[in-house]
């Protein structure tokens, strides 16, 4: 009888993340055993799936997948477990994959888009941010400037649109499309705009200030 390999609890960060995310992902994150989706090759294929598209599933399971991380502030929080599954889509519309099953019972999945992009899928495909690694780093931008901001404020519907970004500055490591975050001289502001589009829902327009950071706050490598 054979019995299964153990996996460390403790994840160890992909390549290529910001030293705070990093951090965030080592530290409060946590790793479960992953399913092998390599077995379902010949099943996909035999539906129709291209190989090129099961190859970008294999490589986010590779890079992603079996990764646990607290729960985002938005998007009541997020995947539960980074997780692909099997593509869906057509050549005409291009091809998607789950990126992972949610917390609790929503009204649209999270995906990974046919460019890469990690996005929800409700009534209409809304990319969140231009990969994986960035909304893993906004996560832990969020968990950072929460923990060292001395005052948060939550702004939510149409009032977002008033929120002033002059001297401010887009975070690039968060990758940021729909959703974005801005650097200021002592604050951080977080936009989230996913839920307003991908469900015509203005009133789920949300902005979150994190003020009062010092540098550190600000950037925490």
């Amino acid at each position: 009888m054979t019995t299964a390999p153990l996996v460390s609890p403790i994840p160890v960060a992909p390549a290529g993340l910001s030293d705070r995310a990093k951090r965030f992902v080592e530290v409060d994150g946590i790793s479960v055993p992953r399913q092998e989706i390599r077995r379902h090759r010949d099943a996909w294929a035999g539906h129709g799936i291209p190989a090129a598209e099961i190859d970008r599933a294999v490589a986010f399971q590779d890079r992603w997948g079996g990764l646990a991380l607290p729960p985002a502030p938005f998007y009541e929080g997020g995947p539960r477990i980074l997780a692909a599954d099997c593509p869906e889509g057509s050549a005409d519309e291009g091809w998607s994959f789950p990126a992972g099953s949610c917390r609790v019972s929503m009204a649209y999945g999270f995906m990974i888009g046919p460019d890469g992009a990690f996005g929800i899928d409700a009534y209409r495909w809304t990319p969140l941010h231009a990969g994986t690694d960035g909304w893993v780093e906004s996560l832990a931008l969020a968990a950072h400037a929460g923990r060292w901001a001395k005052t948060v404020a939550r702004i939510r519907g149409r009032a977002v649109e008033t929120v002033d970004l002059g001297g401010y500055e887009p975070v690039p490591e968060v990758q940021g499309l729909t959703d974005t975050w801005w650097r200021g001289k002592d604050s951080l502001i977080a936009l989230y705009r996913g839920e307003a589009l991908g469900l015509d829902a203005p009133q789920c327009l949300e902005a979150h200030l994190y003020g009062g950071l010092d540098e550190w706050g600000l950037h925490g490598g």
